[in-house]
């Protein structure tokens, strides 16, 4: 289809308060985009039915899903237009900056007493818009990120979602699977080379070795790259990835269960790191470090990945999601600075509506 014409399809979806996703996997010129034709509010336990799927981070075996059999469904080439990046400045705001470094400071105080070796801790941040508009967002984040996995997501019940995520909870096709370990954060500078803290490269060792624990029991022929460094946009991250197949009696659903939270948005071990994440973050993080993704011929096929560099948008109001892992070599003023860093990636998007 016409890119300008399924612009136009989206455009007036979104006036008419009917719920759709559109999206676009890494590196692909292509959208994709499945627009309900009613506004009822789907759910599913199993991940096994064709359309796209929006888990929150408290997941509990339920998520929401626009089905493609309930959708109009298009494909089109993504006209990219030309655009300009600058750093957008945040003021610092003192309340906030001593409210999460005093909870960076209680998490290590947990991690000392040897509930957790590393808990990943987040703060929301609310920006103001103007003349919002779904074209801009639309055409903003879809040109800015093309080696992120990109998503807009609107129900009228759940609020709009978007993003460009660099992490894979699991890509599966037939019983081969892939994912990737992802933790360390630092600002891409000009073609510098990364230097990784021996605390960065720990992080990363913690995410590979559980998420390899997870594996083990549902899958064989496991096959780990070395691990490198990965650009996601203005941020570069420690990857090692991982494939191999899955045992037969292994469902999507049971994988995305064993992998989520993954270290990179939980922690280590994962349990006791979400319980004092629900218990001390201080807010409800919803659909933030969740996952979503399509899901094709009845869950045999999917590309699930993890709502990181993601925002919430209603009203007007963009809510953008930011945080780290914390371990017990955390600096709380560089993890505040960190997170100060990674709310560019949305902030680029947003630009336009500033």
């Amino acid at each position: 289809m016409d890119f300008n014409l399924l612009l136009e399809k989206i455009s007036n979806h979104y006036l008419k308060k009917l719920p759709f996703v559109v999206y676009s996997k890494p590196n692909s010129k292509n959208l994709s985009a499945l627009l309900q034709k009613d506004d009822f509010l789907h759910e599913i336990k199993e991940l096994n039915k064709a359309g796209f799927v929006l888990s929150p981070f408290n997941y509990h075996n339920s998520s929401f899903f626009i089905p493609e059999i309930e959708s109009e469904i298009y494909i089109s080439e993504f006209v990219k237009e030309p655009f300009t990046t600058e750093v957008t400045s945040v003021l610092n705001d003192e309340n906030e900056e001593d409210y999460y470094i005093k909870l960076l400071e209680n998490t290590i105080e947990a991690i000392k007493n040897n509930t957790a070796s590393k808990i990943v801790i987040s703060r929301p941040k609310d920006i103001q818009l103007q003349n919002f508009s779904i074209d801009k967002l639309l055409n903003r984040l879809f040109s800015t990120y093309p080696t992120a996995f990109r998503y807009i997501w609107f129900h009228p019940r759940t609020g709009l979602w978007c993003g460009a995520t660099p992490e894979t909870l699991v890509n599966l096709d037939d019983n081969m699977f892939s994912t990737m370990a992802l933790a360390g954060t630092q600002p891409y500078i000009n073609n510098e080379p990364a230097t990784w803290r021996p605390k960065e490269q720990d992080e990363q060792q913690q995410v590979t070795n559980m998420i390899l624990d997870k594996l083990k029991p549902a899958a064989s022929s496991l096959e780990i790259s070395k691990t490198y460094t990965h650009r996601a946009g203005s941020l570069l991250h420690l990857r090692t990835d991982i494939r191999g197949k899955l045992n037969n009696n292994t469902t999507l659903t049971a994988i995305a269960s064993a992998l989520h939270p993954t270290p990179a948005v939980g922690g280590n071990p994962k349990e006791i790191a979400q319980k004092f994440i629900l218990e001390n973050e201080g807010y409800n993080r919803e659909f933030y470090t969740g996952f979503f993704g399509p899901i094709f011929n009845n869950g045999t096929s999917a590309n699930l990945m993890v709502n990181l560099r993601c925002m919430k948008i209603e009203d007007d109001v963009a809510r953008i999601f930011v945080g780290g892992g914390i371990t017990l070599e955390s600096n709380p003023k560089e993890e505040w600075q960190e997170t100060q860093n990674k709310m560019q990636t949305m902030l680029q998007v947003l630009q336009p509506m500033l």
